[in-house]
């Protein structure tokens, strides 16, 4: 224990002063704590805003959730998913192997790369072999060997 400093007033002073500054800190650690909690609330509150997307109100347009938003992007990838394999004639794949094709008719004997078979490598129609496998075609312009 402490020992009193013999004088009453000085002693009740100092116990009443200890007293506050130790009521000061349990305060102050509590609201620490609360502000804390409160943050985070409302963080996941705007985390949940988003994710579920928001309503238009007056003078605010609304926001797509998340999986609004993921449903578009799928959307927007199988559209694009179509353009690049052969299908119904459509796609920008068959007009490249259209091209290809024509390409093909138009100089014979010279590698087309996707040819009329929409293959990597292959020859055009006129020429009767192929290339082997893991060689380049040759560069645009340059004469076949």
């Amino acid at each position: 224990m402490v020992e009193a400093t013999g004088i009453d007033a000085l002693d009740v002073v100092l116990v009443w002063a200890g007293a506050l500054t130790v009521i000061g800190g349990l305060v102050a650690a509590v609201w620490r704590g609360v502000r804390g909690a409160l943050r985070l609330a409302g963080r996941v509150d705007d985390f949940m805003d988003d994710w579920a997307g928001q309503e238009e109100r007056p003078g605010v347009p609304g926001r797509p959730g998340v999986m609004e938003r993921v449903g578009a992007i799928e959307a927007r990838l199988h559209r694009v998913e179509h353009e690049l394999y052969p299908n119904s004639g459509g796609s920008l794949r068959d007009a490249v192997d259209r091209a290809n094709e024509r390409l093909a008719l138009l100089c014979p004997g010279t590698v087309v790369p996707g040819g009329a078979r929409g293959e990597t490598g292959a020859l055009s129609p006129a020429t009767p072999s192929r290339t082997t496998p893991g060689t380049a075609p040759p560069a645009p312009g340059a004469r076949p060997t």
